[in-house]
């Protein structure tokens, strides 16, 4: 029988999920606060009395877009940090903030398993949190993401962390093809960490749908891997999926490699009661 693990971010100075409940999350980003749907917390909250400069306010459209309604001013952006990495957040159509703060755990667990003269790859890379995180050890990094935008973001990130000069590839690509590339190449990493969304599309206008993508990519990318990297982090949000299901086909494609399979769930604590807040499913290889 395998055991599924939870991985649970905790506050932090710049973050923390203050308050959920009925549908919704109250959290804390900097000097802002937020109200977010939230499926997941079908309890009551600790509080009915929100105090929040935003709210967002989803559209009925598959993309899941909608709009913030404001209660107080809020800036364009505004910066926080995380240990060495600053970054920018800001009120995104998409309902985030410009970061995942949940894959705070994961980011922890690459930093432990890299150092200076490691590679790693980070795909669907989005603004470089992560990215970051894991070039903060020394290690040279690849940051694969489909949006100019998200790039640019990345980019004025690694600036405010004081990082522009450190060994980062920024690629605009889609991560199928770059990932298929690379494995032509015979390129291997000692990490590679992939955070892919449920549907997408590359600078080309190529189509990413999780469910008929993920399998050939997450095979790709153990094909970068050998017997001495270390780890292939896969987080998914797409709810359908099951954390057994994703980590059954982890376990199938490296096979081959010495180490272990983890997976489970991530969840973030909340601070009124201490309560997990599940956000996403996760499984990785990891060779200790």
């Amino acid at each position: 029988m395998t055991d599924l693990l939870t991985l649970v971010t905790e506050p932090w100075d710049d973050y923390a999920l203050i308050d959920s409940g009925n549908g919704r999350k109250l959290e804390r980003f900097g000097p802002i606060r937020t109200i977010r749907p939230e499926p997941q917390a079908m309890w009551e909250p600790a509080d009915h009395d929100w105090d929040a400069h935003a709210e967002f306010v989803p559209a009925s459209d598959a993309e899941g877009k909608g709009r913030w309604q404001h209660y107080r001013d809020v800036p364009d952006q505004w910066q926080l940090k995380r240990g060495n990495v600053a970054f920018n957040a800001s009120l995104t159509p998409f309902r985030h903030l410009a970061f995942f703060p949940d894959m705070a755990p994961q980011w922890d667990f690459a930093r432990e398993r890299l150092g200076e003269g490691s590679t790693a790859l980070n795909l669907f890379g989005y603004t470089g949190v992560g990215t970051l995180q894991m070039s903060d050890t020394g290690a040279e990094l690849v940051h694969v993401d489909a949006s100019k935008k998200s790039v640019e973001g990345a980019r004025e990130n690694a600036a405010l962390s004081n990082m522009a000069d450190r060994p980062i590839r920024w690629l605009v690509e889609d991560a199928g093809k770059f990932a298929a590339r690379e494995v032509r190449r015979t390129r291997r990493y000692d990490g590679i960490m992939l955070d892919p969304p449920k549907f997408g599309r590359g600078p080309k206008g190529e189509r990413w749908d999780i469910d008929t993508g993920l399998a050939p990519l997450l095979k790709d990318c153990i094909s970068l891997l050998d017997d001495k990297s270390r780890f292939c982090i896969l987080t998914v949000y797409a709810v359908r999926m099951s954390a057994l299901a994703i980590g059954e086909l982890m376990r199938q494609q490296a096979a081959h490699l010495p180490g272990r399979v983890e997976l489970g769930e991530m969840g973030v604590r909340e601070e009124r009661r201490g309560l997990v807040l599940p956000t996403a499913i996760f499984a990785r290889y990891v060779n200790d």
